[in-house]
């Protein structure tokens, strides 16, 4: 059965196997868990108290309100993937169903996004454990924190997947206990009325559409991350059907499992007036649920989420940077180096570590934080783009790009991540802003020395 491609998308040459490849060692699961730890379980949590403020307490509602949203750009996500199953993610979408230089633009904007993940984990962590352990310094902690992460990733794709699983299985164990006398709680003070409930999601005195929407674009970061899984298209088995069905349970499982803590979490607190530190507010209700014991096992897993979320954007922004070195929007070495022990791209591991460690010396974790979603949701709506211009070039032909879900779908998902990136502060415009002038001149200045971008498919 013959199938139509692309007029611009270039296959592999005859010559490319001797090539240095990623290999294809990992399941539909390793996909799931890695996109799971990346956006990480508990990914409410420090958002909870923000959120609540902001909707007027209607945290969840913003929570689910924001998952269909990203739902519809995990779709787009996988769309892209089964046509290209390559390493580089938004850059190789957007570079061969939009423009080369595009598709460059949005691998630089995923840099700026990804790059920033590591470092703010490596920020976030070794601030807590300085807090847990003040004998031992800062700068100890950021170095042990980002040599860490290097050396796991520096073993291999499988043993970072492994990592994975074990700290997912950690942080699932104490959220889960915070479910269970959650529910004890409030069964013991009001029977099936203080569980059930449609205040969390609806109460009229206080629910307003404007303020809802503005908590949706703080509730959306919520999802950060769950892109990254496309960024292993070219190490997972059966890239086509996998990466899309990874990049949609991620958000579900995220969307629906995160609900139920913020539900339960609205309906121990209601009252967010009172919250003592609305960036701390989820942790203090850990305190009226379990005790001291769950508000230290809370703040513990918050570290070892921020190491699971630290290890996968490592590898996450290692491969994107091999899939531009092997474009060739990159110098290819060393960032097209692949090691011949671990499979993985050595170099680009240790470059973003040290960029990690160098970066927690110099920035914190607000101004870090400002800055991811400048590069996320140009991502994303570069993405929302690609599905909506394949749709029109292949005429509708193809299953999966009918006018609904090949326009209307990434329209919406193009629309939400638009208003999302319009409402980023000031100073993150401006940042963002001078690292993509950065990346013009480096791209005007790659074109003008006769640098062609190629792109490879196995």
């Amino acid at each position: 059965m013959s199938t139509t491609r692309d007029p611009d998308e270039v296959m592999a040459s005859s010559g490319s196997c001797s090539a240095p490849h990623l290999k294809r060692v990992l399941s539909l699961w390793d996909l799931i868990v890695y996109g799971i730890v990346l956006v990480m379980p508990i990914a409410p949590v420090p958002l909870f108290g923000l959120a609540q403020q902001l909707s007027n307490g209607h945290a969840v509602s913003t929570i689910l309100l924001a998952m269909v949203a990203m739902v519809l750009t995990a779709v787009s996500y996988g769309r892209m993937a089964a046509l290209y199953p390559s390493a580089g993610s938004a850059f190789t979408y957007v570079r061969l169903s939009l423009n080369p230089s595009l598709g460059f633009l949005t691998g630089w904007a995923m840099f700026l996004d990804y790059l920033l993940v590591p470092l703010i984990c490596t920020i976030y962590g070794s601030l807590t454990l300085a807090k847990l352990i003040p004998a031992v310094p800062y700068a100890v902690w950021v170095l042990l924190f980002s040599a860490g992460m290097t050396g796991v990733n520096l073993r291999g794709i499988r043993f970072t997947a492994r990592t994975n699983l074990v700290l997912m299985l950690v942080m699932l164990a104490v959220i889960s206990a915070f479910l269970v006398l959650a529910v004890r709680l409030l069964f013991g003070e009001s029977g099936w009325s203080g569980i059930l409930s449609v205040k969390p999601f609806y109460e009229p005195g206080t629910f307003r559409i404007s303020t809802i929407l503005t908590a949706t674009s703080v509730a959306a970061l919520t999802y950060g991350g769950f892109d990254g899984v496309t960024t292993l298209a070219e190490e997972v088995r059966n890239p086509r059907r996998n990466v899309l069905l990874a990049a949609v349970i991620v958000c579900l499982f995220t969307g629906l499992f995160g609900g139920l803590q913020v539900y339960l979490a609205q309906l121990v607190w209601p009252d967010f007036h009172t919250f003592k530190n609305v960036e701390t507010a989820f942790m203090d209700v850990s305190a009226r649920v379990g005790g001291q014991w769950l508000f230290h096992a809370i703040g513990i897993i918050l570290i070892v989420a921020n190491v699971g979320c630290g290890l996968s954007a490592q590898a996450g922004v290692a491969r994107l940077l091999y899939g531009m070195g092997r474009a060739k929007a990159l110098p290819g070495r060393p960032f097209a180096h692949i090691d011949d022990k671990s499979g993985s791209p050595s170099y680009n591991i240790a470059l973003v570590g040290v960029l990690s460690c160098l970066g927690a010396f110099i920035l914190n974790y607000e101004q870090s934080a400002e800055l991811i979603n400048f590069g996320a949701f140009l991502a994303f709506m570069g993405v929302n783009a690609a599905v909506i211009r394949h749709s029109f070039r292949v005429r509708f032909s193809q299953p999966g790009h009918r006018v609904f879900s090949g326009v209307l779908l990434p329209a919406f998902g193009f629309l939400f991540c638009l208003s999302i990136w319009l409402n980023l502060s000031h100073p993150a415009k401006i940042a963002g802003g001078l690292w993509f002038l950065a990346g013009l001149v480096f791209h005007i200045i790659q074109r003008r020395r006769g640098t062609e971008m190629e792109i490879n498919f196995d």
